[in-house]
């Protein structure tokens, strides 16, 4: 793993925490603006310029919050899925296999 290491933020809402609590992963989540939950999957370097070149909209937020930011909704979906499916939050060297 590089240096660097940049959460992708996904929001978490009942159904996603029932997922997560089947999983096991339900301690994953955070608690953040007035109770919702989120979840961290974290990027090294590498893996945080690949998402930036394959996804357009993508930013990321060099100002406050080092996070990789403005993924579409399909995509976060997807990363969700597999964090789910592999009952671990460190999937986004497999995830990015397909782009």
């Amino acid at each position: 793993m590089a240096e660097g290491k940049y959460p992708i933020n996904i929001w978490v809402n009942e159904e996603r925490y029932e997922k997560l609590q089947n999983a096991g992963l339900a301690d994953m989540c955070k608690e953040k603006l007035a109770g919702m939950k989120v979840i961290m999957v974290y990027a090294d370097d590498a893996q945080k310029d690949k998402i930036l070149k394959v996804f357009p909209t993508a930013k990321f937020d060099t100002a406050t919050t080092k996070s990789i930011e403005l993924l579409p909704r399909e995509v976060k979906d997807k990363i969700f899925d597999v964090v789910v499916e592999r009952k671990n939050i460190d999937i986004l060297e497999e995830f990015l296999r397909d782009y």
